[in-house]
């Protein structure tokens, strides 16, 4: 594709303006004349090859055009009677280098850059026109019948629409319409050189398919006198003073998220909201980059007006905020869980005019693998160890699902569940004791040993990103722990919760009902301070579980112990109970939240499960740990399936309720 530029008339209209230059070197800003700005946008567009017809002030055009150093192909045709003929005849002089489609546009015209894309990227040959606009008395009009040009001139007004002569005319259609213009300039009769080429056009257009591309209100407009000049410029300022409002979450820049902003800063200022930690996290992923560092990653982009933060999937603060004139986006939140917040930008920008431009969502295999790069660096241990609490810091609350093998690992990994225009997921991975004996057939009393346990988190690593929090039971001996809590830490695991038992582990679901015993404050403290001595980095947490209330020790033993064991340096509290009502977890919430406002209280409510995770965080809760759930959940189902089997003697019945196993394999993926 090459652009055709006419500069060879006097531009006599334009009076003292054009006294020692062409009519196209006249600024329009206090940065650009009408010709650099074409220039540029055509460069931009990513069209390399311009001609420029010339004539008057030959010498003066070609030097300005060559001191603006542009990355283009520019070949310069004069139009040796530029004083005597008009435009057709300088079409005609540069017909040999005219051999492929063709941006035609006269070098008086001032337009978006907006509008140049849509006329670069229409399929058919086009002519900009603008429904919006009144039909001139004296400048062109354009004749449209079934969808395409019949006609252009001034001439005419029946079935015509205000047009301005900047057009695409594919290959075939071109050829066409040059072959008349030769046929025009040859032929010897003056007035077909003094005549506009769109006459020459006129008597071919049955052959040439030249569609209307309304621009409507977009600037699109010709310079003719002064007059014209005080209109473009104000009207170009208003453009140049446009804001545009785009919003990222992503922590690593491709080559997709660039040409959109490039398409995006066509239209105005361009304003980016740069996702909060918080708001990408609750519904995508942790980022991999914090969000000061994802600021500064577009404030170095090349045209970027202003950066700032976005608290909520929700625009709709910012759009009152900053009243973008738009907001640009991919198609892809058409439909889908996003579209209720795209619902709510197309309310937000209908109250003050704004509007909102959707370019094609580009779904590149390149990018989806980037996007797996991220997750398999997000799934190192340095990397997922300190994501928990960072989770915490940002969001309040975290919950945390139980996953015994790798297969319940993807589960937790990838359930979301999306709602009004907002995504739901677990935050963490629970590894739970109960969990995994059970997983083995084997009874809850530390039978396991911890290398059977390390395998488990290591199974759980390979297809997972999500942190991982470990039931590491009684911790066994003082010696004992402070080796888990480096092999812990090695893994990548956040954080290990320990409970104040002795002697032989029973599960607390058991309560009373078995002889427990709980450890002293004293020898219990101890092991905390001597996991904290063994730890080696800051991001691993060492969580003390009171079992006070479940072996009916009392409230006040429960305060006091948590007291010490903070004291001992434990980053976090776990409260237990066995009663269905929730109301002793809320008072030692209660009363340990006026004791101490930043130690993680932690929760797990099997048996008190009608309380919310909001309620939960209201009340000062950090982390809620669904304990056992998804093992619950398998063995009826397995125990169902089995039943079925024996009962009917054949696969059919059993088959009938049970999903395909390709299903199964989608959650697996390909690399490990």
């Amino acid at each position: 594709m090459k652009a055709l530029i006419l500069n060879s008339g006097m531009g006599t209209r334009m009076g003292v303006l054009t006294s020692e230059q062409p009519k196209c070197m006249t600024e329009v800003s206090n940065h650009e004349t009408i010709l650099s700005r074409q220039l540029n946008i055509i460069s931009q567009a990513g069209i390399e090859n311009v001609i420029i017809t010339t004539g008057y002030y030959d010498g003066v055009l070609v030097n300005y055009v060559q001191s603006l150093e542009l990355p283009l192909n520019i070949t310069f045709v004069k139009n040796e009677k530029f004083d005597s003929t008009n435009y057709i005849y300088s079409i005609y002089c540069a017909k040999e280098y005219l051999d492929d489609d063709i941006i035609l546009l006269h070098g008086d015209m001032v337009f978006e850059s907006s509008v140049l894309d849509d006329v670069i990227n229409s399929e058919t040959s086009c002519m900009t026109i603008s429904s919006t606009v009144a039909l001139p008395e004296k400048d062109f009009k354009a004749v449209v019948k079934g969808g395409w040009i019949t006609a252009v001139g001034v001439e005419f007004f029946s079935e015509a629409m205000s047009a301005q002569p900047l057009y695409k005319i594919k290959q075939s259609d071109w050829r066409v319409w040059i072959d008349r213009i030769i046929d025009y300039i040859e032929s010897g009769d003056e007035g077909k050189r003094r005549c506009y080429a769109e006459n020459a056009l006129n008597e071919v257009s049955d052959r040439c398919n030249i569609a209307p591309l309304d621009v409507q209100n977009r600037l699109c407009n010709e310079v003719d006198d002064p007059e014209d000049l005080v209109v473009v410029s104000s009207r170009l300022h208003e453009v140049e003073n446009r804001t545009v409002y785009m919003c990222f979450s992503t922590d690593m820049l491709h080559g997709g998220h660039i040409n959109i902003i490039r398409k995006a800063q066509k239209l105005g200022k361009m304003i980016i909201g740069v996702m909060s930690d918080e708001a990408v996290a609750s519904y995508k992923r942790y980022p991999l980059l914090p969000y000061e560092d994802r600021k500064a990653m577009f404030s170095s982009i090349v045209g970027v007006w202003k950066v700032v933060k976005q608290d909520s999937l929700s625009y709709k603060s910012n759009i009152e905020k900053y009243q973008p004139d738009y907001v640009v986006h991919g198609d892809d939140w058409q439909s889908g869980f996003q579209k209720p917040v795209r619902d709510e930008v197309v309310s937000a920008l209908a109250v003050y005019g704004g509007r909102l431009v959707e370019f094609p969502y580009s779904s590149d295999q390149k990018y989806k693998d980037l996007e797996a790069r991220i997750k398999t660096e997000l799934s190192m241990p340095h990397m997922r160890r300190g994501r928990l609490k960072r989770s915490i810091d940002l969001q309040g609350l975290v919950t945390a699902m139980e996953a015994h093998d790798g297969l319940t690992g993807l589960i937790v990994e990838n359930t979301v569940i999306h709602d009004k225009g907002e995504a739901h997921q677990f935050d963490a991975i629970w590894v739970s004791s109960l969990c995994d004996s059970t997983a083995k057939g084997k009874p809850d009393i530390e039978i396991v040993d911890m290398t059977s346990r390390f395998r488990t988190i290591e199974d759980l690593m390979e297809v997972t990103t999500k942190p991982i929090i470990f039931d590491g039971d009684t911790g066994g001996r003082k010696e004992h722990f402070t080796y888990t809590v480096r092999s812990l830490e090695r893994l990548g695991v956040s954080m290990v919760i320990i409970e104040d038992k002795t002697g032989l582990k029973r599960n607390s679901l058991f309560g009373t009902e078995v002889k427990q015993t709980q450890d002293s404050i004293e020898n219990f403290t101890e092991k905390i301070r001597a996991g904290k001595a063994a730890q080696q980095t800051k991001d691993f947490m060492i969580c003390a579980r009171i079992e006070s209330l479940i072996l009916e020790r009392g409230m006040d033993d429960a305060l006091n112990r948590a007291k010490a064991y903070v004291k001992a340096g434990a980053d976090a509290i776990m409260i237990h109970s066995r009663k269905y009502e929730p109301d002793e977890i809320f008072e030692f919430v209660e009363r340990f939240r006026d004791l101490d406002r930043s130690t993680m209280l932690v929760v797990v409510p099997t048996s008190f499960n009608t309380v919310t995770e909001e309620e939960f965080k209201d009340r000062g809760v950090n982390v809620v740990i669904y304990a056992n759930q998804l093992m619950r959940a398998t063995v009826p189902a397995i125990q169902k399936a089995a039943e079925t089997v024996l009962i009917n003697h054949r696969a059919k019945e059993c088959d009938d309720f049970l999903i395909p196993f390709s299903e199964i394999i989608r959650l697996i993926p390909e690399e490990v």
